[in-house]
């Protein structure tokens, strides 16, 4: 996927610890959306800050995430998500996924796709 380097990172990769996530403001589809950027070595996942089960954030307090062994947690209902791939494989959206964004790492830089 080709960069968008018309606009300023989402983040650098170096804001992101290892196996973990934060959350960034992005313009997606001309709104302005809450986005989970999560680290896995030299690679980011995105995904919106939207647990697909009621439609609720994902973090616990603003930009906080549970992240473990890479699994995210939804902090309403417990519904968990393999980090590299979003989908739902317990909770009550099992079968889910959250819904992505695409991004690409350049020069340390998270940017959208």
């Amino acid at each position: 996927m080709t960069p968008n380097t018309d606009t300023p990172p989402l983040c650098l990769l170096a804001d992101i610890p290892d196996g973990n996530a934060i959350e960034v403001d992005a313009v997606v589809n001309s709104e302005v959306e809450s986005l989970m950027v999560y680290r896995h070595g030299d690679e980011a996942r995105a995904y919106f800050n939207v647990c697909p089960h009621a439609g609720r954030r994902l973090d616990y307090a603003p930009g906080r995430f549970l992240v473990r062994n890479g699994t995210i947690i939804c902090a309403a209902h417990g519904a968990t998500f393999t980090a590299d791939t979003g989908d739902c494989t317990a909770g009550p959206c099992r079968g889910d996924r959250l819904r992505a964004v695409p991004v690409t790492v350049l020069d340390g830089a998270v940017r959208l796709a």
